[in-house]
């Protein structure tokens, strides 16, 4: 097993940020010896973390990396990562996980935009909030996550689960904006409150545990179901399409 330590100097300019896709098992189970942006500057990465290698490793699938400090702006960590665990001891910033097709990603703080966006597999856990898009698709794409698990303990911004296409998201507080907009399949789960959701659904399921604010109009309601002690009233849509066939469950709402 190797373990990888990374630590944020204190001497780095804290309004910068830090391209970081070279955080990965693959990459650092080789080598520590790679480059990350900062702003527009090409560093070492020992120039920018203070770095503890302990123990060898076979693969990326016997590779922990351990992330301490502020990485709030520490962009792309464990992206295109196939295997592995990262563990972030703190925040962390935009785009962590993209395109993940294994391993484990684990957030101790919160997490910034694009948390998991289009991820085909692995389970991305994060312990505090995550930021707009989480589990969705980038601006312009057709396809979200399709494949594996996202778990945010905390809230979520706007357009949480956007273009989900397969896989779960789950998130144990509240959702902004457009949770669910333009799904295609997949599951989303949200435990607490949620906005205008489910927009353009085309397939997949929904469900929302609490209130549901500004409720479009077209979903149909075909009845009632009782998951986990709490009573749902499920829909189908949006009917704005004809092959708008989704499940949307929530737990209580109010029309637009």
């Amino acid at each position: 097993m190797r373990r990888i330590t990374l630590i944020v100097r204190d001497s780095v300019d804290p309004c910068l940020p830090i391209e970081a896709e070279v955080i990965t098992p693959e990459t650092l189970c080789k080598t520590v010896r790679v480059n990350v942006y900062v702003g527009n500057r090409k560093m070492q990465l020992s120039d920018v973390f203070d770095i503890r290698v302990d123990g060898e490793a076979a693969g990326p699938g016997a590779t922990e990396i351990v992330l301490i400090g502020d990485a709030s702006r520490v962009k792309r960590v464990g992206e295109y990562m196939t295997d592995g665990r990262i563990i972030v001891d703190g925040d962390i910033g935009m785009h962590c996980g993209d395109f993940m097709t294994g391993g484990t990603i684990e957030i101790m703080g919160n997490a910034g935009d694009w948390l998991g966006r289009e991820i085909l597999g692995g389970k991305i856990l994060c312990h505090g909030n995550a930021g707009n898009y989480c589990g969705s698709g980038y601006r312009g794409g057709r396809k979200g996550v399709r494949g594996g698990e996202i778990l945010v303990e905390g809230s979520v911004g706007d357009y949480c689960g956007e273009c989900l296409f397969g896989g779960v998201v789950r998130v144990m507080g509240n959702a902004g904006l457009h949770a669910g907009t333009n799904m295609k399949g997949g599951r989303l789960i949200i435990e607490g409150n949620a906005v205008l959701p489910c927009g353009d659904m085309f397939g997949g399921e929904c469900t929302i545990f609490g209130h549901v604010d500004d409720f479009m109009p077209t979903f149909a309601e075909t009845g009632k179901v009782v998951e986990n002690g709490r009573e749902l009233t499920v829909f189908t849509g949006d009917l704005a399409h004809r092959n708008g066939k989704g499940t949307l469950r929530v737990g209580s709402y109010t029309r637009i």
